[in-house]
């Protein structure tokens, strides 16, 4: 699959960059988004060391990986994190940027220069400044990661929400874009998000949290990208969710 831009002023882009044409068995379906601003760069999950040359070919199509000040890590998963590595050797100009409390993990991926590493503190940060533009970095813990974080772009509205939000798909049930019918939707993300989010209490935070921001659409790590009224549908189910250790009595067979 080829790029989809998701948003353009001119100025200012937002990509969901392309998908396998395959699907290998077992393979986990992931996203990955980039923020162009005037020619610089910003990543967002970028990603395993299996979808690596995929993703880089993507990223070339639109901008030099020279140009990226930016890559952005949401949590911890190999699915997200395991490419790190060779993105710092081929984006040689970026900073990464991921919770605090993943920092001292990123040696095992072979990350020795901190001078590279910027730790997001639990409470997040807001307006953060790039090259003529500022991101909000949002927590979103315990959903799935305790360090868990959300990024927010003002320019484009759209929230990337990591691991909330992810539908799972089979590779012919793929959905690049869901604007309508998220009763639907849902049979796709009712499983992921009972087992992997931990209560109900921490989606309620979250919730209340997003709600404060003006979001166009949510693009999740893993399935469709949610937008118009179908934003407000899922906050409004995500908020109600009986998950993790609600349903603990379930998960022992009692």
């Amino acid at each position: 699959m080829r790029n989809i831009c998701l948003f353009d002023n001119g100025e200012h882009k937002y990509y969901l960059l392309g998908w396998e044409e395959s699907e290998e068995e077992g393979l986990v379906q992931t996203n990955q988004y980039l923020i162009i601003h005037n020619r610089k760069g910003f990543l967002i999950d970028p990603g395993g060391a299996h979808v690596f040359p995929r993703v880089l070919a993507n990223v070339s199509e639109v901008i030099s990986p020279d140009d990226i000040e930016g890559i952005f890590y949401s949590h911890q998963d190999p699915d997200v994190s395991s490419g790190i590595t060779m993105w710092l050797t081929i984006a040689s100009k970026a900073k990464i940027y991921i919770s605090e409390l993943w920092t001292r993990f990123l040696p095992h991926f072979g990350v020795f220069d901190k001078k590279r590493v910027v730790g997001l503190k639990d409470a997040g940060e807001k307006g953060v400044r790039f090259s003529g533009y500022v991101l909000d970095f949002l927590p979103a813990h315990f959903l799935h990661s305790p360090g868990h974080f959300n990024v927010y772009d003002p320019i484009s509205k759209i929230l990337f929400s990591g691991d909330i939000g992810v539908a799972v798909f089979s590779f012919k049930e793929r959905m690049q874009i869901i604007e309508t019918d998220f009763e639907k939707y849902k049979v796709y993300m009712e499983g992921f998000h009972k087992r992997y989010m931990s209560s109900n209490s921490a989606c309620k935070a979250w919730v209340e949290k997003v709600q404060s921001y003006d979001i166009d659409a949510i693009a999740p790590q893993h399935g469709a990208v949610m937008k118009g009224k179908v934003v407000r549908e899922f906050l409004n189910w995500f908020k109600g969710l009986k998950c993790g250790v609600d349903l603990i009595n379930e998960f022992y067979g009692r």
